[in-house]
């Protein structure tokens, strides 16, 4: 494959050739706020509503920007038939621009889905960090360019051997792992942290909530989740746009149940795997 196109500011261009100001706020203080989502089928999965919380989370900490839902989705489109991409991370980003310049910056990127089958059949390995979060930081639940601490913690779970690392807040509630929401099963209840922790209101994590209702599995989300009630689950596992629907097997080395994907975590993957194809169909000929 030759080099990715990308959309740039109204403009379709090689990713070599895309230039953004150095004065841009996005590069020099993080001022940024962007949506990952998954291309399935060549088509772009939940794209309302990845949008729609876009907005929402750029009005949340004051970053006017005037890219439209229309032109947005046209730019995914653009994007996604320039680089003939089935399966694809898709990456909308949004930044003030350089102060004063009245020139805000709109990029819209994809690249290969790259999903390990093993993540889905063996299950991840996940520790539990050391970062905490604070409930009264105005960008939590909110995802900004401001990556780097979710980044080194996702080192720290490598160095470690594992796959991912979760993260609780500083009164001690779970909240979520670095890139994804976390679900717990207990007794038949599938359970994730609330919205209120805070957590990221994952675009996967309200389809899996909505499966689970089609699926007469109980629910809870509205109940904060401990650390004791973690390693009490019969099950768990991590959901993202891009890689969906992931088993987790064992937390600091700790089995999981049985060390396995569970029958409640399967049921889900299956039925999201058969949302994918509704929503996503391939293109006919």
């Amino acid at each position: 494959m030759g080099e990715p196109v990308v959309y740039l500011n109204g403009e379709l261009v090689r990713a070599g050739e895309a230039r953004i100001s150095v004065f841009d706020t996005g590069f020099l203080h993080a001022a940024s706020v962007f949506t990952t989502l998954l291309g399935h089928h060549g088509r772009p999965f939940r794209l309302d509503r990845h949008l729609a919380r876009l907005r929402e989370q750029a009005e949340k900490i004051g970053l006017g920007h005037p890219a439209t839902d229309d032109e947005l989705a046209d730019a995914v489109g653009q994007v996604l038939q320039a680089n003939a991409m089935a399966e694809a991370r898709i990456r909308i980003t949004l930044t003030p621009g350089a102060v004063g310049s009245g020139e805000p910056t709109t990029l819209v990127t994809a690249v290969a889905a790259q999903n390990d089958p093993r993540w889905y059949s063996r299950g991840l390995g996940v520790i539990v960090s050391g970062v905490r979060q604070y409930e009264g930081d105005p960008t939590a639940g909110v995802k900004t360019g401001c990556y780097l601490t979710r980044v080194m913690a996702r080192q720290a779970a490598a160095v470690a051997g594992a796959d991912e690392a979760l993260w609780f807040t500083v009164s001690g509630r779970l909240a979520e792992a670095c890139y994804c929401n976390v679900f717990c099963v207990r007794e038949g209840r599938v359970a994730t942290p609330p919205l209120d922790t805070p957590v990221l209101p994952g675009v996967v994590r309200q389809a899996v909530i909505e499966l689970c209702e089609r699926l007469d599995l109980p629910t809870g989300d509205d109940e904060p989740i401990t650390g004791e009630d973690l390693l009490a689950a019969e099950e768990v596992f991590l959901t993202s746009s891009v890689a969906g629907v992931r088993p987790v097997v064992r937390i600091d080395r700790r089995g999981v149940g049985d060390e396995k994907p569970g029958p409640i975590t399967k049921r889900i993957m299956a039925a999201y795997a058969d949302l994918l194809d509704a929503e996503c169909p391939p293109p006919t000929e």
